[in-house]
């Protein structure tokens, strides 16, 4: 097996031919990691030498069943090491993973069982009903179906020493369908190389992630924000990662935390928010965790202030996507901003530009598009938003931002959900952070909707801290302090007391929704 080459400059040489799962899974034993630990879970631990083991078994099993290359395996698998099993050894074999969303309904998974016409699906117990329903609705029945007894089953009759089917580093690998902030979910084609690329210049050279770290993702596996923190950014490395497979909570998180001790920790602000709440009446023992991460959602500013005073440690906020794989601007070590997504990673360039794509002056904000070796290759059977969204080099990521004159990039909002108040464009981040801010909120989304006279106003959705009730008095509390922080125009109109808001699987906010629902 010839080594992917790191110049001095950071500049990625892949040798031919090349298949990414050998790089990932089989390098580790020819380096003398066998015996070392690879996963942790509360089930037990899954050495390198026995991942690697049923790695080649999923590979030969799926080839013995005449899955083909190039044909698609779905996965609506827990966080657990049968995912990395089935991801992998469909690499190996020249199938394309394509892991799912667990948390989605049956006419979800049924738009993507036809959309991707799969060849083959595999689903943990815990999702069998809105599966099976998916199964019964689509059009498009894949040939083969394995539960989680029936694939432990199809390992153990899998021989082991599969020799990987040739591809290169331009090959496509697997996919990624996005996480549908803004409607149908696209499936986003990436290829061998994208999982390198994103575990050196953000796991590495960004996080600064090493061989003797323990890595917990409490963001999952099957969005693109989580298969790097938890899986490629420690096998990249020959690091440890740990899997928590249930749905991730304050109670939990903390227990895997003092359980496993990882090194480094990645959530998102939705997490944090809560985490923070929970710290008011828990202590837990956080002493193992050197640096802390997130993204999904940019993370207001008070919520990293809060938890630096209350945990001692630094959170790194980002802004990647499922079609750049990860993050590719990053707040550092020693030069956090709060409040911004910090500055570009390397391999990534970035531009801000207007409505006629002419990039903006610095301070003023626009359309942010990217280029990096990451990017997936196109969408799947949407030649439409393939053409509007990568343009040439550079991929349009729908966010709206503007950049300082020390290079902090400052997120404004999604694209379409840029407020025009008053003939002047407003970000509800801001808003939102500035509501965040007063300790009685713990979550907050603005959107606009038309007033009476037709005209555009801010209107926030509020989930109110433990304990706090609304109220007319707490309304105007919330007005005096929005007035008191931001330009006039910016206070939100109306405000709505909810217990939970909209959200994708990465936590971003669906204001789209917010948009539609009755007043």
């Amino acid at each position: 097996m010839k080594p992917v080459e790191i110049g001095a400059d950071g500049d990625i040489r892949f040798p031919t031919p090349f298949n990414v799962a050998t790089h990932f899974i089989d390098r580790h034993l020819a380096e003398g990691r066998g015996a070392k630990v690879a996963i942790r879970t509360v089930r037990g631990d899954v050495t390198y030498a026995q991942l690697a083991a049923n790695v080649d078994r999923c590979a030969s099993a799926l080839t013995a069943l005449g899955v083909a290359k190039g044909e698609r395996l779905l996965l609506v698998v827990k966080d657990s090491p049968e995912f990395l099993y089935a991801f992998w050894g469909a690499i190996k074999a020249g199938i394309v993973p394509v892991p799912l969303n667990t948390l989605l309904k049956a006419k979800d998974y049924a738009f993507m069982i036809e959309n991707s016409e799969c060849a083959m699906l595999v689903y943990s117990p815990e999702y069998a009903v809105e599966v099976e329903a998916a199964l019964a609705k689509a059009a498009h029945k894949p040939a083969h179906l394995f539960g989680s007894e029936a694939f432990t089953a199809l390992l153990a009759g899998g021989a082991e020493g599969f020799e990987a089917v040739p591809a290169t580093a331009l090959s496509e690998c697997f996919w990624l369908y996005s996480s549908g902030s803004t409607g149908q979910p696209k499936g986003a084609v990436h290829l061998h190389r994208d999982m390198v690329v994103t575990s050196e210049t953000y796991g590495v050279q960004t996080l600064g992630v090493r061989e003797d770290d323990v890595c917990f993702s409490a963001a999952k596996l099957f969005f693109a924000y989580g298969l790097g923190n938890g899986m490629t950014f420690p096998l990249w490395v020959g690091a440890t990662t740990v899997l928590l497979d249930t749905r991730p909570t304050p109670d939990s998180t903390f227990e895997m935390i003092a359980r496993f001790r990882p090194t480094l920790y990645f959530g998102v602000p939705t997490l944090y928010a809560a985490q923070l709440q929970a710290l008011e009446s828990l202590k837990p023992d956080l002493s193992s965790v050197r640096l802390c991460v997130s993204a999904g959602e940019a993370l207001p500013a008070d919520i990293y202030r809060r938890w630096r005073e209350r945990t001692g440690l630094d959170i790194l906020d980002g802004i990647g996507s499922t079609e750049l794989l990860h993050i590719f601007i990053s707040n550092r070590v020693g030069s956090i901003r709060p409040g911004s997504s910090g500055t570009m990673v390397p391999g990534y360039e970035a531009r801000i530009v207007d409505e006629n794509d002419r990039e903006v002056p610095i301070g003023e904000s626009g359309k942010l598009l990217v280029k990096g070796k990451s990017a997936a290759a196109y969408y799947w059977r949407n030649p439409e938003k393939t053409a509007t969204t990568m343009l040439g080099e550079w991929l349009n990521t729908g966010d709206t931002y503007s950049r300082d004159a020390e290079g902090y990039y400052l997120y404004c909002g999604r694209s379409d959900d840029m407020l025009k108040v008053g003939g002047i464009w407003c970000s509800p981040f801001e808003i939102e952070g500035t509501l965040i801010e007063c300790p009685k909120v713990l979550e907050a989304a603005v959107v606009g909707r038309e007033d009476q006279a037709g005209l555009v106003k801010p209107e926030a959705w509020i989930i109110l801290a433990d304990g706090v009730k609304p109220t007319d008095a707490l309304e105007a509390e919330l007005l005096a302090h929005c007035k008191s922080r931001m330009a006039p125009y910016k206070y939100p109109r109306k405000f709505h007391f909810v217990d939970e808001l909209p959200k994708t699987a990465t936590g971003k906010i669906q204001r789209f929704r917010l948009r539609a629902s009755e007043a």
